[in-house]
Parts: structure tokens; sequence; C-alpha cells
């Protein structure tokens, strides 16, 4: 071995120790700018000299290429669920049921039940090889890819005696810290929350490019090893053997001798769980014994040897301080209650939502009052009851829902047909101009690369008062104010520039016509190919769209009789921004798929599902999810899911392959 050589193994073995360390024991030894200098001289190493490259190398955890779809795979070993149970009785039935069919002494292990995304882990001589989402328990998708990512699952094992084929499961989560930093930035984003930690890894594990998903952070615990050579008949030895291995193995795992033990770590976790950095929704019971568990067997879906235990979702009682109010960039006023902090489900609640004027006056709420909130892993806690009977004489103030604007003092107006109180000064409160202007810029409409602050300091210091405003600016304006230095004036400068080929959709949606979300602006800029054209829509042209109903119809007619509105649009064009659909785009458009309704399931060859989705739209049809009695056809590749084929037989929906598809929208 020479030189290089040496110095490239010293360093993947340094690091992978460091990983070890920081990830699975929890216990780092050095600096992060140590770490990542030598994870830096690793990779310039590896890019230097390709003939020492390893797949398995910590620098290669994410991959370069992009994934077209995900492959179905069939479990070695069904994944089968777990049968529930919500209360101590009905853990005693379990109890002594099992304790009836064995007719022998038993070991119980409670593990604690993690809300996250089960996953299969295949090693192989100490690497791992594959990585298999649940599924439908029989068949789940390679995501190898995206949990190479993930920091806490080794790609190579530590130290020797690991069987040559085996398999270790688990749960892939998404800690609460990382959750909250994750929305924060979606927020800012104006994209959708995700509803919980399990939600957000689910949607990490499936996206098509490994960067994203190593950007986000995953973390895993490991509770079950399978194979035919594992090194005790004992589940927990196993697990400790795993743990030897490199495996990030729960350190809550108990052996429980009696009912009573079970019901002494319930009792502690019920408590103790609010406190943990990841989700977790209940117990797990497992007979410890491999060959007892064969004996007791399974049924269809679950296993006879181990059962979950719910927890109830998670309540605080805590006191109303005060009640405040934020208007959106729409001018909808929402309600938000200020609450005394308390601990829930792993994180300090302060605020919680109170959503409209109606939950308000249904609650009954009075300031300090003593409420009861809920979180139960969602994003936003909410107030679910009030504590009457600990209401003190005399109570405090009633609250009432504003009448006027917090903002700007504008009279609020309420439609008849909707629950939300609104602002209608949307030209001159503050709120509304800076939230239209930072849906603009988001990366789904405009993708220019300025952030919620500085909109805030250009807003107040005069420069941008609209969107249209962005266009105007030069970097001397930059410079007046504070923290803007050449390269990132220059860099905005330059992405406003860039921001003028966004395509005509992403235009339209970005000047954030109320209810017309990112869909419906596709749908409108394809309808009516230009904004010139959209602006002369009447009700009846734009009800015969598909998909528009009678408040999109509205709010878009509405929206071009403001002369204001017309004068922003006017003033974007004349800043050369794209105003109509592309002739290329135009030219590959026909109706050929016109009120045809598709499901897409499995993969292809030809082209990704993404592509084809593309293809349908452009082609006049439309895209769904799930195959009910709407859906028309189902555009079928390999290892189409057999639930969504089952379905479909069902129904009678007509399936189509690869190649009968294109050949229809290319005939």
């Amino acid at each position: 071995m020479n030189e290089i050589e040496s110095k490239i193994t010293a360093l993947r073995a340094e690091l992978e120790q460091y990983n070890y360390e920081y990830y699975v024991l929890s216990a780092p030894t050095v600096s992060d700018r140590l770490f990542d200098a030598k994870m830096k001289e690793l990779q310039l190493l590896e890019a230097r000299y390709p003939e020492y490259g390893d797949p398995f190398s910590p620098a290669q955890r994410v991959g370069s290429d992009l994934t077209k779809s995900f492959t179905s795979v069939e479990h070695r070993y069904p994944m089968l669920s777990l049968g529930n149970t919500y209360s101590e009785s009905e853990v005693k039935e379990f109890y002594e049921r099992t304790a009836r069919t064995l007719n022998e002494p038993f070991e119980l292990v409670s593990e604690l039940k993690y809300d996250g995304v089960s996953i299969s882990l295949i090693y192989e001589n100490g690497r791992l090889t594959q990585a298999i989402t649940r599924g439908d328990g029989t068949r789940g998708d390679d995501v190898t890819a995206n949990v190479r990512t993930i920091r806490s699952i080794p790609l190579k094992l530590r130290g020797a005696n690991y069987p040559a084929l085996f398999e270790i499961r688990g749960e892939i989560l998404l800690p609460w810290a990382e959750f909250e930093r994750l929305n924060k930035e979606r927020e800012m984003q104006e994209e959708p929350l995700f509803a919980n930690p399990r939600n957000a890894a689910s949607g990490t594990l499936k996206q098509l490019n490994p960067a994203i998903a190593a950007s986000r952070r995953l973390d895993a615990c490991l509770y079950s090893m399978l194979g035919e050579s594992l090194p005790s008949d004992e589940h927990c030895a196993n697990l400790e053997a795993a743990r030897t291995w490199g495996f990030k193995i729960p350190d809550v795992i108990r052996k429980c001798h009696s009912l009573q033990d079970v019901f002494d770590y319930i009792a502690h976790w019920n408590g103790a769980r609010k406190n943990l950095p990841v989700a977790t929704d209940g117990i797990v019971l497992k007979v410890n014994s491999l060959r007892q568990q064969r004996f007791l067997g399974s049924t269809a879906k679950s296993p006879r040897w181990a059962i979950a235990y719910k927890f109830q979702a998670e309540q605080a009682v805590t006191r109303l301080n005060s009640v405040s109010y934020q208007v959106g960039r729409t001018g909808v006023v929402t309600p938000v209650a200020n609450l005394e902090p308390v601990l829930l489900s792993g994180t300090t609640v302060r605020r919680a939502t109170l959503h409209n004027a109606d939950i308000i006056a249904g609650l009954d709420l009075h300031l300090g009052d003593c409420v009861f909130v809920e979180k139960g892993g969602e994003i936003i806690p909410k107030i679910t009851g009030v504590d009457v009977e600990a209401r003190t004489v005399p109570m405090g103030e009633k609250t009432v829902f504003i009448s006027k604007c917090p903002e700007c003092g504008t009279p609020l107006v309420r439609p008849e047909d909707e629950a939300a109180y609104y602002c209608p000064n949307e030209w001159g409160c503050a709120p509304q101009i800076k939230g239209k202007i930072e849906h603009f810029v988001t990366r789904r409409a405009m993708d220019i690369n300025i952030g919620r602050e500085s909109i805030d300091t250009l807003y107040r210091e005069g420069y941008v008062r609209n969107v249209a405003d962005l266009y105007a600016l030069k970097k001397v304006d930059l410079f007046s104010m504070e923290r803007w230095a050449e390269k990132s004036a220059q860099n905005l400068i330059d992405s406003i520039a860039a921001s003028k080929q966004t395509p005509f959709e992403r235009v339209l949606y970005g000047l954030g016509i109320r209810y017309a979300g990112e869909t419906v602006a596709k749908k409108l800029a394809y309808a009516y190919t230009s904004m010139e054209r959209l602006e002369q829509a009447d009700m009846e042209s734009l009800l015969a769209v598909d998909e528009i109903g009678e408040r999109i119809a509205r709010s878009v007619v509405s929206y071009f009789a403001d002369m204001r509105n017309r004068a922003l649009v006017d003033r974007l064009k004349a800043y050369g921004l794209q105003m109509s659909l592309k002739e290329d785009v135009l030219s590959e458009r026909s109706d050929k798929l016109k009120g045809a309704t598709f499901v897409i399931s499995g993969t292809f060859a030809r082209h990704s599902r993404d592509e084809y989705k593309a293809m349908i739209e452009r082609y006049g049809g439309k895209n769904t999810s799930a195959v009910s009695g709407n859906t028309d056809y189902i555009l079928a590749g390999e290892n189409m899911g057999p639930a969504k084929l089952g379905k479909a037989q069902k129904l009678g929906v007509k399936l189509l392959n690869e190649e009968e598809f294109l050949k229809w929208i290319e005939s």
C-alpha cells in the first residue's frame, strides 16, 4: 500500500470513528470544524485518485445521481404490523394469553414505539446493500440511496463475528429539533408545512435527490434482527451484538420478568417520553426468545408474540395569558393564544392556534383561564377546552375577536361563505405587502435569492413597496443599508435578473392571486396561454376551465378588475418578465387526453414518473394519486403496487403500459 492509499484509508477510518461517536454514541470527541476539514481532505484525495475509490467511504454517503424512480422489492421476511392495545387490561390479556399458549417460563422485552418510518436494512459481508420501506408488508420501495445519507446508519460494520447476511429493522426518524428547523425553513419559503416528524421523514425518504435527503438530517433507531445465523436465540442479546457492530440501538430496552415489570415500564415512559428528542406514540412488548416467537407464530397481519401499547394523545394544562392576531399575505387574520410555557410532545409550547372567531366563541375563553392543550405530534398545538372549575372570581376579560386590523386599523370583513376575517387594505397593510413580496420570491415562484429580513429592511427603508419595485433596485440602493457588501448585493441583483426567465405559469403563481395556488396557476396559464388573455377572462370562460370553481373564478376577475393590479402587471411586463407560454411549450400541447384522469404506478424505462405526469398535463389529461371510480386509466409500469392493481381490477379501470401510452400521445 503506497503513501496516498494509506492516507485515504486512515482518513476513512478516522471519519468513520468520528461519525460513530457523534451519531450513534452521542459523544463527539472532535469539533465540527476539524471533522469538516478532514472530510474535505478525504473528498479531495478521492477525487484526485479515483483508482482508490470505495462506495462505502464516509465521503460517498450522498450519491451524485438523481433517482428517477424507486424500485419495488419483495421482502425476504414479511414486515407485519403490530396489534394495538390502549389499556393495561388489554396488556394483561396479551400477557396471560402468551403464558397459557407457551405453558413455560418466558420473558418480555419492553421497547419504546418510535413514530417514524419502518425500514429494513440488509447487510452482506458487513456492508449495507439495500434499504427497503415497509410498503404493504410484502413489498416495499428500495430507498438505499437516501438511507445511505443517514449518519447513524453504518455503511460498513465495526468489529467482527457478524452474520454474512442478515436484516436489521427499525424506524427512520426526524428529531423534534430538526422537524422545527425544517418547518421554519418551509414557512419562510411559504411551502406547505409537514404535519408531524413521521410525515417529514416519509417525504424525505421518497425524495428523488439524495442531496435533499442528506440536508434533512434524519436519524434511525433499530430494534429487530432477522437472519439464518444470528448470534443468539434471544432478541435482546442479538440487539446487544448489533450495538457492538456500530448500530444505534436504543438504550431504553428492558427485559420484563413479570406483568408488574411491564406496567412499571409503561408508567415511567408515559411521562418521561415528553423529554425525548424524537416522537414516540407507545410501547412495544415482545417475547424475548426467538424459539418461543416461532412457536407462537403470526396471524395474517400481526405476530402473536408482540403487541403495541399506544399512549393517549398528549395533553397539558396551562394558563392563557393573552390572545394576539397575525395578518397573512392574503389579509387573513389568525388569532393565536399566548400561553404560560408548558412541555408537550418533546417541545416547549408557548403558543397555540385558535383558528378563527367561531372557535374562540365556542371555547368561551377568558384571559387567565386554565386551558387544555394537545399536540399529538402535530405542527401547531391547539386548545381543546377550558378547565372551567379552575376559574376564580372575578374572571378575566372575555376574549372577543377583534373588529379592526391589528396592523393598519382597517375594519375587518368576513365573506358569507368563509370562517375567516380579512383585512381588505391589501395595498396599505404592511404584513400583506411584505407577505406578497415574500411569496413572489419563493423557489416555486420567481426563485429570487432574498430572505424575509432583507425584504423587511427594503420595505422599511422605502425601496420596495410591491414586487415590481424589486426590478428597479440598484446596487447603490443596497449599499446604503447595513450588512450589504459587494458580493451579497451583486448576488441579489443577478438573482433578480435571472428571474426574468421564469416561466409564465410561475410568474402567475407569484402574483399571489387569492385561491390561485401553484396547481391552479398552471391550469390558468395553460388555458389562457398569456397574461393578456387572462386579464380579459370573465366568469363564464373561467368556470369552463377544468377544476376552476366559482370562488377561484371570482377571485381572478376581482384581481384584474383592480387597476392597481393591472398597473403592477404592466410594470412587470415592461421589466421583461415572461407574460405568456413559450412557443415550444405551446407547440407541444394538445387535447388528446382531455377529460381523461390518470393514476401512475410502478417503475418505467423510457421516462420518469414526473415526466409522465408532465406529459399527461401537457396533453390535457389530469393526474391523481389514488384509484377511484373517477379514474379512467392507470399508466402501469413494472412492479405496480398490488393494492392499486387490485382496486383497478375491481373497478374495471383500464391499464396502459408504457409503450401503449406513448403510442397514444404520439399518434
